[in-house]
């Protein structure tokens, strides 16, 4: 590993090997490579006589992670995990023996200046996990109604102030176009009354959730993914799924319950330590949701 170029740190690191429990020699998947801290973990669990397939959307993700993990018995794959089972049949694989997906950001998506994750950067606001695929959110923002910005905002952000900060957009997008982050996340304070508790997350947070779900079709591909990850499991195979905000939640726990060829093994979804959470802020939202592939 490159010791310049810190890895970006995994959440629930501990309990994802605890519950996914990697053993020599076995097959398994991390469907979001990201910072590519959940991969080293596991490839070290599976050693050389295993392997971790490792799926990103972000070139940028697979690019860093090539010099990071070099020597470990990973294969890197340009690919959304919603893509597995397709995945697997290219690679003559029948079936693996876990699969981890974690839908949060990474540190180095966060921190790129020209992606837009990050609310104070004066990049392009473009929230695309692959810069070649779909339309950047600047764009849609620019082409939307109001009500239709409103509903979007609402539904993927649950932001209460949806319709306050869509007018603000369309009536600020007649004399100058929202387009990058900074523009945004400060026309979005603007509307949003700004809580007396510092802990409390940034007033813009909610909104560039709504528009990178949308410009990236996350919830879509995670109900795609869940409905496949059954096929793509050996029996008593496990998939653990680490979710960041209540759409995503509620998608998993409904797979697991729902889904016959699951066991849904954590009837709660775990969370965090508070240590943990005092050494990586980012993770206090994290729920970790795990299923067992069973026979039938």
């Amino acid at each position: 590993m490159d010791s310049s170029s810190p890895m970006h740190v995994p959440v629930m690191l501990d309990e994802v090997i605890e519950w996914l429990d990697p053993q020599p020699g076995q097959i398994l998947v991390d469907g979001t490579l990201g910072g590519g801290g959940h991969t080293l973990a596991l490839a070290e669990k599976v050693g050389l006589s295993g392997l971790v397939l490792s799926l990103d959307r972000d070139p940028a993700a697979l690019e860093a992670a090539e010099r990071k993990l070099k020597g470990q018995p990973v294969k890197l794959v340009h690919s959304n995990y919603c893509e597995l089972d397709e995945v697997l049949r290219q690679l003559d694989i029948e079936a693996v023996d876990g699969i981890l997906v974690d839908l949060g950001l990474s540190s180095d998506q966060l921190a790129d200046p020209g992606r837009g994750f990050g609310f104070d950067t004066s990049g392009a606001l473009d929230l695309r996990f692959d810069p070649d695929e779909g339309q950047p959110a600047w764009q849609m923002i620019e082409e939307l109604s109001a009500d239709d910005l409103a509903d979007l905002i609402y539904k993927f952000g649950e932001e209460r102030f949806s319709r306050r900060i869509a007018r603000k957009i369309v009536e600020q997008r007649k004399t100058e176009p929202v387009r990058t982050a900074t523009q945004l996340a400060d026309l979005v304070r603007r509307c949003v009354p700004r809580s007396r508790d510092s802990r409390r997350i940034d007033p813009a947070t909610r909104t560039f959730q709504a528009l990178r779900i949308a410009v990236n079709d996350e919830l879509g591909s995670l109900e795609r993914a869940l409905a496949s990850f059954a096929d793509c499991l050996r029996e008593n195979g496990r998939v653990a799924a680490i979710s960041f905000h209540s759409l995503e939640d509620r998608i998993v726990k409904t797979a697991f319950r729902e889904n016959p060829r699951f066991e849904n093994l954590t009837k709660k979804p775990l969370r965090p330590s508070e240590a943990e959470v005092l050494r990586n802020p980012r993770a206090r939202s994290a729920r970790l949701r795990v299923a067992r592939r069973t026979a039938s």
